[in-house]
């Protein structure tokens, strides 16, 4: 399988979590736009499938210029991946787009696709669910979906956005590292916390970590910091 799962399709300059005064909201995927050129066939067609957003054609249309960028065209792939160089997989709400996936059928269309070498690109949601399920997911259940179960490319569970917790901050919710760790009370895979800005990516069946950010591997025994850079030993059972 070809694979790029990004944490996020937006990053905030240099780390902040907002964009500084004036510039308005950063482009869409354009941190990602070498990563993309390298990962689709040049002047490519790539399938979008937009349903953890309310409206999947309107998404289709603000993610479309981040493919322009490195000429790539993003369409609408109606019912079939038939003509399309790959897919990408938006963000938004999870447990939407798992949902619209089983009704749709495109749950089974994807894992078929991806699974004879259609590349697949992810970010937020559609990283999620690359993971056997989406239940390492940071969004609220808002519909039901028929199952928890994911697409399974990769087997281990991926938490996107992780955030680290901030020994500063008043507020008496449970942090990341807690529900995790409340995770991996009933539940024994691994799962990688990828922060805003990183990236993993599956070719050759070799797995990387890439961008400028460590990733946290949590496991049911700790957790560990890793650097960009090889990360195959996570796709052994």
């Amino acid at each position: 399988m070809h694979l790029l799962l990004a944490s996020s399709s937006r990053i905030a300059p240099s780390g902040s979590r907002t964009a500084p005064s004036g510039s308005g909201i950063p482009e869409v995927l354009a941190y990602l736009g070498d990563a993309m050129s390298a990962h689709f066939p040049r002047s490519g067609r790539v399938a979008f499938i937009g349903f953890a957003k309310r409206d999947p054609a309107e998404y289709l249309e603000a993610v479309r210029p981040g493919f322009e960028r490195v000429g790539l065209d993003l369409v609408d792939p109606g019912a079939s991946l038939d003509g399309v160089d790959g897919v990408y997989v938006g963000g938004g709400n999870t447990f939407l787009l798992v949902k619209r996936l089983y009704e749709t059928g495109w749950m089974a269309r994807l894992r078929a696709a991806v699974g004879e070498g259609l590349p697949y690109m992810g970010a937020s949601a559609g990283s999620n669910i690359a993971a056997p399920t989406l239940c390492t997911t940071n969004d609220m259940p808002i519909v039901q979906p028929p199952s928890f179960d994911a697409l399974g490319f990769v087997p281990f569970q991926i938490n996107p956005h992780y955030l680290d917790p901030d020994p500063h901050d008043t507020h008496q919710g449970e942090t990341r590292v807690e529900r995790i760790a409340e995770y991996h009370e009933h539940n024994q895979r691994t799962v990688v916390g990828l922060r805003e800005g990183s990236w993993l990516t599956l070719h050759a069946g070799a797995l990387r970590l890439e961008g400028d950010r460590m990733a946290r591997i949590f496991r049911p025994d700790g957790a560990e910091e890793v650097p960009p850079g090889d990360l195959s030993a996570l796709l052994r059972p």
